[in-house]
């Protein structure tokens, strides 16, 4: 296949949904030869938000000590190639194209079809594996005991901040989402966790002493180095990434911290654009209260006394309402649109979900480029409430073709 060919069949994979289980990818790595080589350090990283910063800051730091880096990611924003990275650089088309093709081959008699995200998992570790990565990165998709990421067996495990998300998925509770994230947790490995909330806090502590993983609590932010990306709340996700590197045995100089720190960059988290003439675009991928909350810190920090024209497109979240509450007070006027998602929210519950005393400053758009149109004037435009939006703005602006995937 071509890779415009295997993206296309990889994409027709989406119609088997999301499945949550350890047998298929197991399967699909053994058999592809896609596990890493025994003298490969794997460090995964689990959590509500902060996952693909911390991800970003790890990674930055290991390149900046030499070491050559994997790192998995999802979703992409604007290009499919993004999720799967070997020292910054994106794996090339005629690898995917090969690959896809393989694997393609390999499953086609298979009676339970991988999924989108385990074939784009076995793709990635074959090629971390062919390329003799020494540290392999990966970001959760989505919970962690039944993640495809962990049937890939860890060094390292990671905790970023638990927020209630996914709920018919993972559990209504703190609690209960909490255990199934701290379920990556392997027996006598190192556990690194954020500060969590009380009700998540006992819950992993009880994992790590069932799998007597030594866990480190990192509570602290890592104050005095300048930071790649930007936001307040990414020194508690640099100081997490910097103990989950001394956790793989890495020791690092103050020189390499700094550089790596800087370095690091994860696009669409408050990532400042100024690509259009006389505007400031701000891109930020918050999906649900707990990162709009940290967006709405970043703007008063860094934008005082500017209320940006917002753009907001959601899929499916039953947050909306609080995310919303929570914006209304820092932006100007607003504009709904509908996401490139087939769980795309209609425009029409956003506007309802709104606040009544800011209804008379929203309007609906059909589409992201008719909201661009009414929002050309703006200095300072925000778009956010999905990953969706954003890759598809990001598109947009560097005229490319957005093509989102729901894993």
């Amino acid at each position: 296949m071509t890779y415009q060919e295997a993206i296309d069949w990889l994409y027709s994979t989406q119609t088997f949904g999301i499945k949550l289980g350890l047998d298929s990818p197991s399967r699909l790595l053994r058999e592809y030869l896609a596990f890493p080589k025994h003298t490969t350090k794997v460090i995964q990283v689990a959590g509500t938000n902060g996952k693909g910063s911390t991800c970003a800051f790890a990674d930055s730091l290991l390149r900046c000590k030499g070491v050559k880096t994997g790192l998995f990611t999802s979703p992409h924003l604007v290009n499919y190639r993004e999720r799967i990275q070997v020292i910054g650089q994106q794996i090339p088309e005629e690898t995917v194209a090969q690959g896809l093709t393989e694997l393609r081959a390999l499953v086609q008699d298979w009676e339970h079809h991988p999924t989108f995200f385990e074939l784009t998992l076995a793709l990635a570790m074959r090629h971390f594996r062919e390329l003799d990565c020494e540290v392999i990165i990966l970001e959760v998709g989505m919970g962690g005991r039944f993640d495809a990421t962990s049937a890939v067996p860890a060094d390292v495990t990671v905790l970023t901040p638990v927020a209630l998300d996914h709920q018919q998925w993972l559990g209504d509770t703190l609690a209960e989402i909490a255990g199934e994230k701290s379920a990556i947790f392997r027996e006598g490995k190192p556990a690194v966790s954020a500060q969590q909330a009380p009700e998540s806090t006992v819950v992993i502590e009880q994992t790590a002493n069932q799998t007597r993983a030594p866990l480190t609590w990192v509570t602290q932010p890592l104050l005095g180095y300048s930071l790649g990306i930007v936001g307040e709340h990414q020194a508690h996700n640099a100081a997490l990434a910097l103990e989950a590197v001394h956790a793989a045995g890495y020791i690092l100089n103050y020189d390499i911290v700094h550089e790596g720190l800087a370095k690091a960059r994860h696009p669409g988290r408050f990532e400042v654009s100024e690509a259009i003439p006389g505007q400031q675009r701000i891109y930020d991928i918050a999906h649900n209260p707990h990162a709009v909350a940290g967006l709405v810190r970043n703007l008063q920090q860094l934008f005082p006394n500017q209320k940006p024209t917002l753009i907001f497109g959601a899929a499916g979240s039953k947050d909306i309402q609080v995310m919303l509450s929570l914006l209304e007070e820092v932006v100007g006027e607003i504009f709904f649109t509908p996401i490139n998602s087939p769980r795309s929210t209609p425009c029409e519950d956003l506007l309802a979900a709104l606040p009544s005393t800011a209804q008379g400053r929203a309007r609906i758009c059909s589409s992201l480029t008719e909201a661009f149109r009414h929002t050309h004037e703006a200095e300072l435009c925000l778009i956010t409430g999905s990953a969706f939006l954003v890759g598809e703005a990001k598109a947009l602006e560097e005229e490319q073709t957005h093509r989102a995937s729901d894993q």
